[in-house]
C-alpha cells in the first residue's frame, strides 16, 4: 500500500532533479521542493496517500489472530516441532514471558499503526480540501483499530493524542489505564461513526457501519451493555448488511466483501513477502502457517500446520451444524474422499484451520506460504448479531430480541428453526457464549471472548488467574522506559 507514497516521493525527487541548472551558484541554491515530515499534508492527495500507509499496517495483524486462537482451547500451536516458533509453543501452553519475539511483533506492528494515524491527525488541520472529514474519520477508526487490540493483549498503553510518540517518551509518558485506553477508543469511533460514509468509496476502507460496530465490542469489553445493545441495534436496522445464506461460501475469495462483511482486512497474492520482514507481506501470512504440511491432493495448497483444531473444539458442534465442516477440514474424511495426504506434525491432530488455509491457484508471489491473498473478515455481521444478542441478554434489557438474534444466526448453521433457544436468563447467556464459539473458531475471538467473561480459567490449560488475561509488555519496551512503565502482574 506503501508504493503509492513511494511513487510520489521518487516523482518530486525527480523533478527537482531535472530543474536544478548546472550555474556556478549551485551549491549556493536553495533546493526547489524537497519532502521531510514536516513539509507534507499540502495537498489532498498526501493526505490520502498517509492514509493508504495507515491502512497498510492492518495486514501485519495476521499474528494477533493467529496467536489469539493458539492462546485459547480452540488450537495448539503444532507446527513441525516443539521448537518450531517457540514464541507461539509458549503462548498456547500459557508459559510465555516478557521475552517473546511474536508479542514483540504485535506491539511494534499495531504501535506501528498508532503512529501512522497520529501522523495524520497531527497535521489534520494543515490543508482544507473537501472530503478531509472522511479521511480524518477513516483515520480515527484505524487508531481505533490498532489501540483495541494493543488493549486487548497489553491492557493500559501508552497514549499522546493527535501527536506522534518521538524518542525519549518512553521515559516521561507513562502507561494510560485501560478505562482511558477504552475512552479514546470510544472518542474516535463516535468521530468516525458520525462521519464516515454508510457505504465504502473502495472496497476495504472504513464505514459508518464498522465503526459502529467496534464501538459497540468496545462498549461489550467494558460491560457498558445498554450502550453496546443501543449501537449494536443501529447497525442491525441500517439495513445494510445481512447474512449469507450458505456459510460455506464466505471462505471463499468470491465471498470476499459480501453482504455480511462490515470490515474486512484486504490481501493479495500479486505482491510477495518473506521471512526477513512477515509484516512486508501484503498477503495473509496465517494463511499458509495453518496449512497441512506436505499437503497433496485437490482444494488446497501446503503450509506449516500451525494452530490445528482440537478433537474438542472439532466435537463442539452439534449434529447437523453444518459450520463444524466448513471451520474445520478432518484431514483424514477429506483424505477418504478425495485421496489427499498430510504430514503430521507437532501436537498433529488430524484438523486444520479451513476458513484459512491455502487454496490452490492462487498465484502466491514469491513465497507461496507467506503471499496468500485470503482477505481476514474482521467483523461481521454474524458478530454484530451474537454481541446485541449478549448485550440484551447481559444487560437484562430484552431476552426476546436476544433470543431473535441468535435465532437468526443458528438457522442459517442448521438450515431450519427447529433448533431454535428458548431460554432466557443465565441459561440464555451460557448458550450465546457457546454460540460465539462455534460461529467464530478459527477466527482469533475466542481467548478474548473467555477473558472478558471470567471462563478463561476454566477452559484453558495452563491459564493462571489474575496473570494471563493480559500479556507481557516485551521486555526491550520495559528497559526502554527506563522505569517509567510497570509490567503486567505475574511476568
Amino acid at each position: 500500500m506503501n508504493r503509492h507514497i513511494l511513487s510520489a516521493v521518487v516523482a518530486i525527487s525527480i523533478f527537482s532533479a531535472v530543474s536544478i541548472s548546472c550555474s556556478d551558484e549551485f551549491i549556493d541554491r536553495d533546493p526547489v521542493y524537497s519532502i521531510d515530515s514536516e513539509n507534507y499534508f499540502n495537498s489532498k492527495e498526501d493526505y490520502e496517500y498517509a492514509l493508504v500507509a495507515a491502512y497498510d499496517l492492518l495486514q501485519s495483524s495476521y499474528i494477533n489472530v493467529l496467536m489469539g486462537e493458539i492462546a485459547s482451547d480452540n488450537t495448539l500451536a503444532g507446527g513441525e516441532s516443539a521448537t518450531d516458533v517457540p514464541g507461539f509453543q509458549q503462548i498456547d501452553d500459557m508459559i510465555h514471558t516478557s521475552v517473546n519475539a511474536n508479542l514483540k511483533n504485535l506491539w511494534d506492528w499495531m504501535f506501528a499503526g498508532v503512529q501512522r494515524c497520529n501522523y495524520i491527525l497531527e497535521f489534520k488541520d494543515k490543508t482544507d480540501f473537501a472530503g478531509k472529514e472522511q479521511i480524518i474519520a477513516e483515520t480515527r477508526f484505524l487508531r481505533a483499530y490498532y489501540h483495541f487490540e494493543l488493549v486487548k493483549w497489553f491492557g493500559g498503553i501508552p497514549l499522546k493524542g493527535d501527536e506522534r510518540f518521538r524518542i525519549g517518551d518512553e521515559t516521561s509518558i507513562g502507561r494510560s489505564s485501560v478505562e482511558e485506553v477504552f475512552e479514546s477508543i470510544e472518542q474516535d469511533l463516535i468521530y468516525a461513526s458520525e462521519n464516515l460514509a454508510p457505504i465504502a468509496s473502495q472496497r476495504g476502507r472504513a464505514t459508518k457501519g464498522a465503526a459502529q460496530a467496534l464501538l459497540g465490542k468496545a462498549y461489550l469489553y467494558q460491560n457498558k451493555f445498554s450502550l453496546a445493545a443501543t449501537v449494536l441495534e443501529d447497525v442491525i436496522q441500517s439495513g445494510n448488511y445481512s447474512l449469507v445464506n450458505d456459510y460455506a461460501a464466505i471462505w471463499e475469495q468470491s465471498g470476499e466483501n459480501g453482504t455480511e462483511s462490515i470490515f474486512e482486512i484486504q490481501y493479495t497474492d500479486a505482491e510477495g513477502g518473506s521471512f526477513t520482514c512477515l509484516q512486508c507481506s501484503e498477503g495473509n501470512v496465517a494463511v499458509g502457517f495453518n496449512s497441512p504440511r506436505n499437503y497433496v491432493g485437490p482444494l488446497y495448497d501446503s503450509g506449516y500446520s500451525f494452530n490445528v483444531p482440537t478433537q474438542d473444539a472439532f466435537d463442539a458442534f452439534e449434529i447437523g451444524d453444518s459450520r463444524r465442516d466448513v471451520s474445520i477440514l478432518n484431514m483424514e474424511t477429506w483424505g477418504a474422499q478425495t485421496g489427499a495426504t498430510s504430514g503430521q506434525g507437532f501436537e498433529h491432530t488430524g484438523f486444520f484451520n479451513r476458513k484459512y488455509i491455502a487454496r490452490a491457484g492462487d498465484l502466491n508471489t514469491q513465497d507461496p506460504n507467506l503471499t496468500n491473498p485470503n482477505n481476514y473478515r474482521a467483523i461481521r455481521y454474524a458478530d454484530v448479531l451474537l454481541m446485541a444478542a449478549e448485550a440484551l441478554n447481559r444487560g437484562g434489557i430484552d431476552d426476546g430480541r436476544a433470543q431473535n438474534y441468535i435465532n437468526e444466526v443458528r438457522r442459517r448453521a442448521f438450515g431450519d428453526n427447529n433448533h431454535d433457544i428458548t431460554a432466557s436468563g443465565a441459561s440464555l447467556t451460557d448458550l450465546i457464549y457457546q454460540e460465539r464459539r462455534l460461529e467464530f473458531i478459527g477466527e482469533g475471538h475466542r481467548f478474548f471472548d473467555l477473558v472478558r467473561t471470567g471462563k478463561a480459567a476454566a477452559e484453558i490449560s495452563g491459564f493462571t488467574t489474575g496473570k494471563n488475561e493480559l500479556f507481557p509488555i516485551p521486555i526491550e519496551e520495559i528497559q526502554f522506559s527506563n522505569g517509567n512503565w510497570a509490567q503486567n502482574p505475574g511476568y
